[in-house]
C-alpha cells in the first residue's frame, strides 16, 4: 500500500499532481536511485504524457509492506 506523509499531500494538493501519477511513479518508474543526502530515502522518476512528458519525481521509503511517500514534484533538471 502507498501511504501520503501530511506533507506529501499538501504538496501533492499545491502542485496539482494527480494521485495516479504520485502511485505510478513509485509502482513502475523509468528509473529511480537512493537520495544521496538520505539513504534511507528513494527518488524515483517517471514521464507523466499527461502533463506534456515532464518528469515526476517522487520521494519515498519503505515501511515493512508499504510505501511511504514523503513528497512529489516535476523535476526541471530531469532528462527524459
Amino acid at each position: 500500500m502507498i501511504r501520503l506523509t501530511l506533507h506529501a499531500q499538501q504538496w501533492i494538493a499545491r502542485r496539482g499532481l494527480d494521485v495516479r501519477w504520485v502511485e505510478a511513479t513509485v509502482m513502475r518508474p523509468d528509473y529511480s536511485a537512493p537520495n544521496p543526502s538520505d539513504t534511507t530515502l528513494n527518488r524515483s522518476w517517471r514521464a507523466i504524457p499527461e502533463f506534456g512528458g515532464r518528469m515526476l519525481r517522487v520521494v519515498h521509503r519503505p515501511d515493512g509492506n508499504d510505501v511511504i511517500v514523503v513528497t512529489a514534484h516535476f523535476d526541471r533538471g530531469a532528462k527524459r
